[in-house]
C-alpha cells in the first residue's frame, strides 16, 4: 500500500511517529511568548532578533477569550453560508448564499483531505510537490470549505481584529510604519477531511532583485482560533527564509519519506496565540485526518519599498482573471491601505478603552475614514480586488 492509498485512520497513524519526533525537535527553538515592548514602548529587539534568526514567531495569548468567541461564532455562521455545493447560488438551508454579490468568489471548495495546488500551475506555480490525499471516510462530504475570502466585508469581527494595535505594532516594527498590506484569508481545516497546503515559499516578484533580503516579501500572520496540534498545524523549516528560492521538487524527491521533510516543525499554538513567519520560509501542512479543528484567520504585510512601482499577479482572488497584473502605484497601494485605517476606527469604536494604533499613511485623513454605511460601501465591498500580491 502507498502513501496515497491510506485511509484517513492509516495516514494519521503512519505519521506518529515523524509528528512526534519534530514536535520534540521544535522545543529547543523557543521563539515563542507574550508580545514585549521596551522601554520607548518598541516591539523588544530579543524578539526582532529571534525573527530574524529563525523566520517565526508564536505571540502567546494576545487574542482575548471573549474575542476569540465572537470570531468563531462569525467563522461557523460565514461556513454555514457558504454555497451548498461549488457553483450553488443557495446555501445548505436553501437561503442566497453568501458572497454572491462580491467581485470575487469568496469561498475555496476542495474534496477532503485533498492538496488543491500542489504539482500545479496556479499561484505561479509555487507548490510544485502534490502532497499526500488519503483517502477520506465514506461519511465525508463530496466538498468542504477550504479558504474564506474578503473576511472583513463578512465578518465585522475579523475587521476589528484586522485593526488590532498589537498586531499592528508589530507589522511597524518590522516593516517600518509605511508598511503594506497583502490580502486576507481564513484557513479552515475541519477535522478529519482538512486539506493540504503543499511546501512552499510566498512570493513572486523579488527572487532575483540585486537588493535581495530575507524580508523583502513581508510576513503573514495566523491568529488561531483553536488550539493547534502537530497533526494539523502549519509546518516550518526554521532559518530557510534566508536561503532564497529553494528547489522545492529536489528536496522532496531525494527525501526518503518524502514531503516528511527532516527539518520541519510544527507551529504548536494554544487559542488566542498568533504566529508570524516569514513569506519566505519554506512552509506547508498536512491533511487534517486528526479529530481536532484548525481555523487560522491569516493576514500579512510587506515593507513599502517592496510594492510601489511592482508589477504583480500572484493572488488566489484573482486567479481566475489569467494574465492579469497590475503595477502597485501610489494609488493602489493607498486604496488597498485604507482597509487596514478603516479597521483601527472599527476597533476603536468597539473597544474605546483599548490603545488605538496609530497608522502613518493616514495621520491627518483618520475623519475620512471612519467606519460606518458609507464606508463599507465605498472601501470594504470590493477591497480584495486591490489586494497587493508580490
Amino acid at each position: 500500500m502507498t502513501l496515497a492509498e491510506l485511509s484517513a485512520g492509516q495516514h494519521a497513524q503512519s505519521m506518529a511517529e515523524y509528528v512526534e519526533k519534530r514536535s520534540l525537535a521544535a522545543r529547543p527553538f523557543g521563539s515563542r511568548g507574550p508580545i514585549r515592548y521596551d522601554d520607548a514602548n518598541n516591539l523588544h529587539p530579543e524578539i526582532l532578533a529571534d525573527f530574524e534568526k529563525n523566520g517565526f514567531y508564536i505571540f502567546e495569548d494576545v487574542i482575548c477569550d471573549e474575542e476569540i468567541s465572537e470570531l468563531r461564532s462569525a467563522v461557523e455562521d460565514t461556513i454555514e453560508r457558504a454555497p451548498s455545493h461549488p457553483g450553488s447560488e443557495t446555501d445548505a438551508l436553501g437561503r442566497p448564499a453568501l458572497g454572491m454579490d462580491y467581485p470575487i468568489d469568496p469561498f475555496i471548495f476542495i474534496k477532503p483531505l485533498s492538496d488543491p495546488w500542489g504539482g500545479t500551475k496556479l499561484l505561479s506555480g509555487r507548490h510544485p510537490v502534490k502532497m499526500v490525499e488519503p483517502t477520506p471516510n465514506n461519511e465525508a462530504p463530496e466538498h468542504v470549505v477550504h479558504l474564506v475570502l474578503q473576511m472583513c466585508t463578512s465578518m465585522p469581527s475579523a475587521l476589528r481584529l484586522y485593526g488590532h494595535p498589537d498586531l499592528l505594532s508589530i507589522a511597524e516594527a518590522i516593516n517600518g510604519p509605511d508598511f503594506v498590506p497583502y490580502n486576507d484569508s481564513i484557513f479552515v481545516k475541519k477535522p478529519g477531511i482538512g486539506g493540504s497546503v503543499a511546501w512552499h515559499q510566498d512570493g513572486a516578484t523579488h527572487w532575483d532583485n540585486p537588493e535581495w533580503y530575507p524580508g523583502i516579501h513581508g510576513f503573514n500572520f495566523q491568529v488561531q482560533l483553536y488550539p493547534t496540534t502537530p497533526a494539523n498545524a502549519l509546518w516550518i523549516v526554521p532559518g530557510s527564509h534566508t536561503k532564497g528560492r529553494i528547489d522545492i521538487k529536489s528536496l522532496v524527491e531525494e527525501n526518503d519519506e518524502g514531503e516528511r521533510l527532516p527539518d520541519a516543525i510544527p507551529l504548536i499554538t494554544n487559542a488566542g496565540d498568533v504566529t508570524i513567519v516569514n513569506r519566505q520560509m519554506l512552509h506547508g501542512s498536512f491533511a487534517n485526518t486528526s479529530p481536532d479543528p484548525r481555523i487560522s484567520i491569516t493576514f500579512g504585510f510587506y515593507p513599502h519599498s517592496s510594492v510601489l512601482g511592482v508589477s504583480g499577479g500572484l493572488n488566489i482572488s484573482l486567479e481566475k482573471n489569467k494574465g492579469r497584473r497590475k503595477v502597485y502605484d501610489a494609488q493602489h497601494k493607498h486604496r488597498r491601505s485604507a482597509v487596514v485605517q478603516l479597521a483601527i476606527d472599527a476597533r476603536n469604536q468597539a473597544r474605546p478603552q483599548e490603545r488605538r494604533y496609530q497608522y502613518a499613511p493616514f495621520l491627518g485623513l483618520e475623519d475620512d475614514y471612519r467606519y460606518g454605511p458609507a464606508a463599507i460601501e465605498s472601501i470594504l465591498s470590493n477591497y480584495t480586488l486591490y489586494d497587493i500580491a508580490i
